[in-house]
């Protein structure tokens, strides 16, 4: 009976989500990658690189890139919010920082562990190697796809690295 009471413990822990949208759609990051959220600032344009990579700006004295994650997926934007891009999530980690462009004020929630359903691994991205939807979390009526960041970043970086190796085989 024990033993019960403690997976009942560890099933209703809360998670605390940042939620945006990107399409038509909400996505989530795990709190602890979200540094802050900012105004976009001005973003200067970097040549040679990937459409979704959109240049990078000076963020609190930090030069860090910024990314927009609907053209890194392969949304469909609203015409409306297309170049709308208010504001920007600054994530970091020991190895990175970089910004990701929204539309909306993201939102903070409070889930409880028991909502996320995991079980979504086989919708993944063939292109890439490793799965970065972690899960999607059922809050009401909503379905918010929660996305790890830096296993994005990862491949990014990855796909980079053998392009670069590539070109100069």
């Amino acid at each position: 009976m024990e033993e019960k009471k403690a997976n009942n413990n560890t099933d209703h822990r809360m998670l605390q989500i940042v939620v945006f949208k990107l399409g038509n759609e909400e996505y989530g990051l795990h709190i602890d990658q979200i540094k802050e959220v900012v105004i976009t600032p001005v973003i200067t344009k970097m040549p040679q690189t990937p459409d979704y990579l959109k240049g990078v700006a000076n963020i609190r004295g930090n030069v860090i890139a910024i990314f927009d994650l609907e053209e890194r997926f392969g949304l469909i934007k609203n015409a409306s919010t297309e170049s709308a891009h208010k504001y920007t999530l600054v994530v970091e980690s020991e190895d990175v920082k970089l910004g990701l462009l929204v539309n909306e004020v993201p939102n903070t929630i409070s889930v409880n562990r028991s909502d996320l359903d995991e079980s979504v691994g086989i919708i993944n991205d063939t292109n890439t190697e490793s799965n970065y939807i972690r899960g999607i979390i059922r809050s009401g009526d909503r379905l918010i796809i929660l996305i790890d960041i830096f296993k994005v970043i990862d491949q990014e970086m990855t796909q980079s690295t053998r392009k670069t190796a590539s070109v100069a085989a």
